[in-house]
């Protein structure tokens, strides 16, 4: 019996099914894959000013969605306000695009147009 189709259980020699003894395995591309999963790309997300939804209901939405200290969340809330939009975090593309979607939906719930983009980098 060949090593490479032999496989140690327990101290005892098994035989490999032959379908695993004759597959080649590319453990190098399985692994470049993964790599390029983890280096997800970072994404920008912005808030938009509006004349209709409550300032203390965006900072709540910035506290809670987006993680922000009392005090990141106003700022991020009154600059937005003065320029028209703010930068709210960047964040990796899929969590960004879950906590905007919650963001909206949260807005919704309440009528209010709040609204936030995100901008890839």
């Amino acid at each position: 019996m060949e090593l490479e189709k032999t496989i140690r259980t327990m101290g005892a020699l098994c035989p490999l099914p032959t379908a695993m003894a004759e597959t080649e395995w590319d453990l190098d591309t399985h692994l470049d894959q993964e790599t390029e999963d983890d280096q997800e790309s970072l994404a920008r997300v912005l808030i938009h000013n509006d004349d209709v939804t409550p300032m203390d209901f965006v900072v709540v939405i910035l506290q809670r969605i987006f993680q922000l200290s009392p005090l990141e969340a106003e700022h991020v809330m009154i600059t937005a306000h003065f320029n028209g939009l703010a930068l709210v975090a960047t964040l990796p593309l899929s969590e960004a695009k879950t906590r905007v979607g919650k963001a909206h939906f949260a807005a919704q719930l309440e009528g209010y147009p709040l609204m936030f983009t995100i901008e890839l980098i």
